[in-house]
């Protein structure tokens, strides 16, 4: 360990008392972390739960707010200066607007405290007054939670893990063309690196569109303002017998270290290791619609994930924690409204199934874990539709282009492991059923005085998430 990681150690110690003797005598700060891969909708989710939380008509399942102990809430500065705002007023107009749209996805981290002045329950009820609970969001994208397993790979064992990776995709066929004529013992030229780089950004982009979750660098999908930088122009290419100086391999082993010490590292240091409770939103109806290769992908993607809660996995994590621990996590499949309800209990299920290797090891390391399907914003109607003699039970929206459409996905499965079982097998298709997904508009909303945006299960989610700190 290191003079750094020791001084980032020991300010984090300080901090960590100092925020816990905050919350116990002052004003207790739960920090939230919400995170899941590409379209799981974590933009949607902080929308309409900040929304759901002023306006608590409907989250009578979060027990303070049915109880009627929850007096106010409002929005407050956010603590971090460095950190941007997570721009919940221009989300929520993109989502009540006449003609509602979805808001702008996550592309970087982003923070936003809402404030709950709340009367305490049970024995302190009569003794105690009103106390402020500071609720702390930190949105950052799923992509970035899957770099940390770079941390413990060195670049050589990295580019062969991505080599192998990409060799049965056939999005990755013409990066593997590229990556079979490099010689990475010739000396090394920029504007190879570059096209190398290119080519495997385009791949993982083209990956993550059809429904793959396990696409590293998770940057390369996300660059912002790091785009074009060294950190970022590299690839993965195969092993040289030399590895002279100066060539390309060297160069690319260079730049992968720097991106894991100068971009990874950072992130774990300054946003992850402060979280409290977690969520991970999981697109699982995409994943099944793309087919089992995707599905079986997000599946090891989530155990990957996963291993960030798990600080006895990785060294240089353990020490950044120095034993904090997450200590809730819940795993959401999103889009339940894309299902009928009679569904949702299968979609829990396959959840369950999807996250069992990583929730029993976030188990054993002392973190309570749930799963559950929601929709933070319900976006259809159920009805009850005779097709051929069969009744089917259906969802009815507004697709994108404005027309209304009643939609029937197919019937999920009651055993999850007849999905699991095909995709851990490698099957190219789903042999007994097709399963659909179809894209709806956010549906025009009438909101009563007091309401939030209609959800499945948002109120659940939160009291599962933090009712037991209000």
């Amino acid at each position: 360990m290191g003079l750094g990681d020791i001084a980032d150690g020991l300010s984090r110690g300080v901090e960590s008392i100092g925020s816990t003797v905050s919350g116990a005598f002052f004003e207790p700060v739960i920090r939230l972390g919400v995170t899941g891969l590409s379209r799981a909708g974590k933009t949607v989710f902080i929308t309409s739960l900040v929304a759901n939380l002023l306006d608590r008509a409907r989250m009578p399942q979060l027990a303070a707010a049915a109880e009627g102990r929850i007096l106010t809430a409002y929005l407050q500065p956010q603590p971090d200066d460095t950190v941007p705002r997570f721009d919940f007023e221009t989300h929520l107009a993109a989502l009540t607007a006449p003609q509602p749209r979805w808001p702008e996805s996550t592309r970087a981290v982003s923070q936003l405290r809402l404030s709950l002045r709340v009367r305490p329950a049970g024995l302190l009820a009569g003794i105690q007054g009103p106390r402020t609970v500071h609720l702390d969001i930190v949105d950052y994208p799923g992509e970035w939670l899957l770099d940390l397993e770079l941390l413990d790979l060195s670049y050589a064992d990295w580019a062969a893990k991505a080599l192998q990776r990409a060799e049965g995709r056939s999005q990755a066929a013409a990066y593997m063309a590229l990556a079979r004529e490099v010689d990475g013992d010739a000396k090394f030229e920029e504007p190879q690196a570059r096209t190398l780089a290119d080519a495997y950004a385009a791949y993982l982009q083209t990956a993550r569109e059809d429904g793959y979750s396990d696409c590293t660098p998770g940057r390369f999908l996300l660059p912002g303002e790091m785009a074009g930088s060294p950190a970022l122009t590299f690839a993965p290419i195969p092993k040289p017998q030399g590895r002279k100086r100066g060539s390309l391999w060297r160069e690319m082993e260079r730049r992968y270290d720097a991106y894991t010490a100068r971009i990874v590292k950072p992130f774990f240091r300054d946003h992850f290791s402060r979280i409290d409770r977690q969520i991970v939103l999981v697109d699982a109806l995409g994943a099944i619609h793309a087919g089992p290769a995707a599905l079986d992908d997000l599946r090891r993607a989530m155990t990957d994930i996963l291993s960030a809660f798990r600080p006895g996995r990785n060294a240089w994590l353990s020490r950044l924690l120095l034993g904090k621990r997450v200590e809730k996590i819940l795993f959401a499949a999103t889009k339940a409204d894309h299902l009928h309800h009679l569904q949702h209990p299968r979609l829990t299920h396959i959840m369950e199934a999807l996250v069992r290797d990583a929730k029993d090891r976030a188990d054993f390391a002392g973190a309570q874990t749930e799963s559950m399907a929601i929709a933070a914003l319900r976006a259809t109607v159920e009805e009850t539709l005779n097709h051929g003699g069969r009744s089917l039970d259906c969802v009815r929206g507004t697709l994108l282009d404005g027309r209304q459409a009643a939609f029937y996905p197919g019937d999920l499965p009651e055993d999850p492991q007849r999905l699991l079982g095909p995709a851990r097998e490698g099957a190219e298709t789903w042999l007994d059923e097709d399963y659909a997904i179809m894209n709806f508009s956010p549906a025009a909303l009438r909101l009563k005085p007091g309401e939030g945006p209609p959800h499945i299960r948002l109120d659940r989610a939160a009291q599962f998430l933090f009712g037991d700190r209000l």
